[in-house]
């Protein structure tokens, strides 16, 4: 077993070296280049995601979409990650995660443009899409739709749902002494609850929790923000030049170097916000729109919202409460949870309590979006007949993951979720020309409101 956890280890540092960060990184640069800054639109895409489309074709509203989507990305990578990043590389590594968020709203609009162009619409009515049908209908590679679909699929047992429900049971039995064996099965209960009842369940449980539980982190960040206004504008200039030089500022903050700070800061990004990986377009795919354009923009708020700013938020806590207490030790600090804790326990009696509730509700929120993804890329390569042995195996993962080890699972599921992105990658390259078409039709038109029905086809 020793032998084996140490393979699965090589493996997984080879397929996250800096190849697969500067490929991401690299799709984020050109695809914001070819769409002419995207990005630009991205209050569009705020707007039309609380607009409603109901003559459209889709199962849920693009604001449903859009909280599936984000109940996937916004996770204990928002909280946990973000500390991490810190610790290992340094407050710089702050900015660089906030850059890959600003640059991969790119890659999530392409991803999703094509997911929702390319979507089918099944015999039973339900619209399906991703990077899967992309691959099959826009380049005639399905067996690379079904390598994406077959590592997406095993991937959301890992990162979707055991290390989810494990961080879950963590906190409750730290804060509250509940036996993690009862969490397991009050989480495996829950989602049970809510995943057998399909895309629609999954979005309405998603459209309530995603505002409620970003909201309320992100006041617990302003309240801490408050507490340490004298350190904000000190914290934004210590985070700019530890970004590229290495050295040492207030509070043990010390500087690692470019390379490092680049290295933690953008692989906590792309962990968060999930931009390339191919798995929000799945949800994106399923919404209510007539034309790939609008949803693509309202897909890319995810990026905005996840990345650009909840880490943003995360990071300047983290970086302003170290240069306010001192007494917090850096140079003894690896461990990102440890980092948020200490400074959320600022805020007297509350502090501890908004960590809990956000870490719950951001797994959570997680082990369902997950779901359906994983319930997409299943249907995808073994049909209908493998749903209910799916959800039934993801709800007995749910049960157990607090009573087993995690450290093989969370590796192997850093390795499925590179193997997911390296074909989503080749869709999006392959397909820029017909993204930047479709781009440019529709943000022509976008004042005459002519939104052209999507082509779907029977299955």
């Amino acid at each position: 077993m020793e032998a084996i956890t140490n393979v699965i280890t090589q493996i997984d540092t080879l397929v996250w070296e800096w190849w697969m960060i500067l490929l991401l990184l690299g799709t984020h640069i050109f695809m914001t280049v070819r769409t002419g800054f995207i990005q630009r639109k991205i209050f569009t895409g705020i707007r039309l995601s609380v607009a409603k489309d109901p003559d459209a074709e889709g199962e849920v509203s693009q604001f449903g979409a859009l909280t599936t989507a984000l109940a996937s990305t916004i996770g204990t990578g928002n909280i946990i990650g973000v500390g991490t990043a810190v610790a290992l590389g340094g407050p710089g590594a702050v900015l660089w995660c906030w850059l890959t968020g600003v640059f991969g709203i790119a890659t999530k609009y392409s991803e999703s443009l094509i997911a929702v162009k390319y979507r089918v619409k099944t015999k039973d009515g339900r619209m399906q899409g991703g990077a899967m049908y992309a691959l099959e209908r826009g380049l005639n590679m399905k067996w690379l739709g079904m390598i994406f679909a077959f590592f997406g699929g095993f991937a959301s047992f890992g990162i979707g749902c055991a290390t989810q429900v494990n961080a879950i049971a963590a906190v409750c039995e730290e804060n509250m002494g509940i036996p993690p064996a009862a969490i397991g099965v009050v989480v495996a209960v829950l989602t049970a609850l809510v995943i057998f009842g399909g895309i629609k369940s999954i979005a309405n449980v998603c459209e309530k929790l995603v505002p409620f539980m970003a909201i309320f982190y992100v006041l617990g960040c302003l309240i801490i923000l408050g507490i340490n206004y004298d350190f904000i504008i000190p914290a934004i200039q210590t985070i700019c030049r530890l970004a590229f030089t290495p050295g040492a500022a207030a509070g043990g903050l010390v500087g690692r170097g470019i390379m490092i700070a680049m290295q933690y800061g953008i692989a906590r990004g792309l962990f968060s916000n999930e931009s390339g990986m191919g798995s929000a377009p799945i949800a994106a795919a399923a919404a209510q729109t007539r034309n790939p354009v609008r949803q693509a923009l309202v897909s890319s708020t995810g990026t905005f919202w996840d990345t650009v700013v909840v880490c943003l938020m995360t990071g300047l806590v983290l970086v302003t409460s170290i240069m306010k207490n001192p007494s917090i030790d850096m140079g003894n600090i690896t461990d990102g949870g440890i980092l948020t804790t200490l400074a959320f326990q600022q805020i007297p009696v509350l502090g501890p309590v908004i960590l809990v509730v956000g870490i719950i509700s951001f797994a959570y929120s997680t082990v369902l979006g997950w779901a359906y993804y994983g319930e997409r890329c299943v249907e995808y390569f073994s049909g209908k007949i493998g749903l209910i042995p799916y959800r039934v195996l993801y709800i007995a993962v749910a049960a157990i993951a607090p009573v087993v080890s995690l450290n093989l699972v969370w590796t192997i599921a850093d390795i499925l979720n590179a193997l997911m992105a390296i074909p989503n990658l080749v869709a999006v390259l392959l397909l820029s020309n017909v993204i930047v078409r479709e781009t440019k039709k529709y943000i022509n038109n976008l004042d005459a409101k002519d939104d052209t029905k999507v082509d779907v086809i029977d299955r």
